[in-house]
């Protein structure tokens, strides 16, 4: 009977592009408190003061959600959730930059403040350099995944 064949792979190159290790760990708890804070924010909000604010609670909740989509796929790791994190730290920037943005031209519109309120101020603006982070952080390790593929690795000349 033939003795089952094992390979001995280098852990290195899949340890280079993993998102949820060194400063993907803090992002990643960085992240769990926005989800929760944010979370339990906009549902105490919902439920018991709706009519004061409603876009401002609406929006806090769509913040949650998109915390926790985020913290998920750092979680998860892998190229695919790696993927859906950067689009999804792109489209919480421009929800940070846009809500910011209209929280100053128009105060009225938000008789209560949200998570991204005057990019995230009541918050020390980690709402808005959180994205900026990911987003680094996301693209770093692409960058360093791709450089330790094997197959992108020139060959030596021989000589």
């Amino acid at each position: 009977m033939p003795e089952p064949t094992t390979t001995k792979s280098d852990p290195a190159p899949r340890r280079a592009g993993r998102i949820n290790t060194g400063p993907g760990k803090l992002l990643v708890t960085l992240y769990g408190i926005f989800t929760v804070g944010a979370a339990s924010r906009s549902l105490v909000q919902l439920t018991t003061r709706f009519d004061e604010a409603p876009l401002a609670y609406v929006l806090s909740a769509v913040a949650a959600v998109v915390y926790a989509f985020i913290t998920l796929s750092l979680v998860r790791g892998g190229e695919g959730a790696r993927k859906a994190a950067l689009t999804c730290c792109g489209l919480e920037l421009l929800g940070v930059l846009a809500v910011g943005t209209w929280t100053l031209a128009e105060p009225s519109a938000f008789p209560d403040a949200t998570v991204w309120s005057d990019y995230g101020m009541g918050y020390l603006f980690i709402p808005v350099a959180l994205p900026l982070t990911g987003l680094w952080w996301l693209r770093r390790g692409h960058r360093e995944q791709a450089a330790a593929a094997p197959g992108d690795q020139p060959r030596p000349a021989d000589g």
